[in-house]
């Protein structure tokens, strides 16, 4: 095989983010795991300044320059970089010296700090969902059993009773079980089997905006940022539409609830493509990433770890199951949802695994 491309396969396949720079400091190349890590394209990226992509640009400029001067390799840790969305990221990273055709260069190699922590937080709450919705349902099916026999009981006791006013307190027996079997049922979550089929993750959003549209009367703002090149996937139309639309109705309550519908307060729901991207145990090619984001008052740092526990709502009429139900069926995706909040920005992250969708039909 030729040795530039065992050379390329290599890099492009590489977990590690790899730029190499030119003496001018511009970044030149980088694989694929660094416009991941980086969240923005080779075709952006290249040419640019690459001290630019750190949060102390200037001093970066500076050792970068030593480093081409006096050839010598260096590595930092817990370093602070700025993603084009102005998020920031931390990374170890490695500097080398190289030559090419007696041209100075270097290679930078980086290693994301957050995602190692990332992925522990992940496998915990997958781990964490699993349990609880185990727990609950062995626990929805024993509260359910009786309940048919009470109000079965109600039923043929309101049959025997012939005092109008005492047949009262037998409806709301029946009445308030009946409450209680639609409360298991949803603990139960759908009892039809998941049907996989292709579809447009932007048909789910926008038939989700129109709903949310239709309950707010158009007044709440609902931004969209699509990213129009992904591909369809083969996923449940109903459960994702279930999924995403509980979680942006979440929004919706948490705007209403701050008086901020009609006063500044907006969604915007986002998609972009990710590369090399792990969920769980499993690393994935190619990842579809949704985005729900709201500038609501945030979500309350007592209950911020426990939002996708069953019963944990930070609303008093909230039944808290919304969030746990939509990380069920995106489970079911083998995908996943996390939240970052904090004052006037909570953002929910949908990950949906393109290769895994793709899978389903073949």
């Amino acid at each position: 095989m030729n040795s530039n491309l065992t050379n390329q396969i290599v890099l492009d396949n590489l977990n590690t983010g790899v730029l190499l720079i030119d003496s001018e400091l511009s970044i030149i190349y980088l694989n694929p795991a660094a416009e991941s890590l980086l969240a923005v394209s080779a075709h952006r990226l290249l040419n640019s300044y690459a001290p630019q992509l750190f949060t102390d640009a200037e001093p970066r400029h500076q050792v970068f320059l030593n480093a081409l001067k006096s050839e010598s390799a260096f590595t930092e840790r817990k370093v602070k970089i700025l993603l084009p969305d102005l998020r920031k990221i931390t990374v170890d990273y490695s500097v080398t010296p190289l030559r090419q055709d007696e041209k100075p260069l270097l290679l930078l190699e980086m290693l994301p700090v957050d995602r190692t922590l990332r992925i522990d937080r992940e496998e915990a709450l997958l781990s964490a969902n699993d349990t609880s919705r185990n727990l609950v349902r062995g626990l929805a099916h024993e509260i359910k059993n009786p309940l048919g026999g009470i109000r079965g009981a109600s039923q043929l006791l309101a049959l025997e009773l012939d005092r109008s006013e005492l047949v009262e307190y037998t409806d709301v027996i029946i009445a308030e079980t009946d409450r209680l079997r639609e409360l298991v049922d949803r603990l139960l979550g759908s009892p039809l089997p998941t049907q996989f089929a292709q579809l447009n993750i932007h048909e789910v959003t926008e038939h989700v905006a129109t709903l949310v549209q239709a309950e707010t009367h158009g007044s709440l703002i609902i931004k969209k940022d699509y990213d129009p090149s992904i591909p369809d996937i083969t996923g449940d139309r109903e459960k994702l539409i279930q999924a995403v639309l509980n979680v942006v109705r979440n929004a919706m309550q948490a705007l209403d609830g701050a008086n901020k519908i009609g006063q500044g307060g907006e969604i915007i729901l986002r998609t972009r493509i990710l590369n090399h991207f792990t969920i769980g145990k499993k690393r994935h090619p190619m990842v579809c990433r949704l985005e729900i984001v709201d500038n609501g008052p945030g979500i309350a740092s007592d209950i911020a770890e426990r939002i996708f526990y069953p019963m944990i709502s930070g609303r008093a009429k909230g039944s808290g199951l919304g969030l746990p139900i939509a990380q069920s069926a995106i489970h079911q995706h083998q995908g996943l949802i996390k939240c970052e909040s904090e004052p006037s920005c909570t953002r929910f992250s949908i990950f949906l695994p393109l290769k895994f969708i793709e899978d389903r039909l073949a």
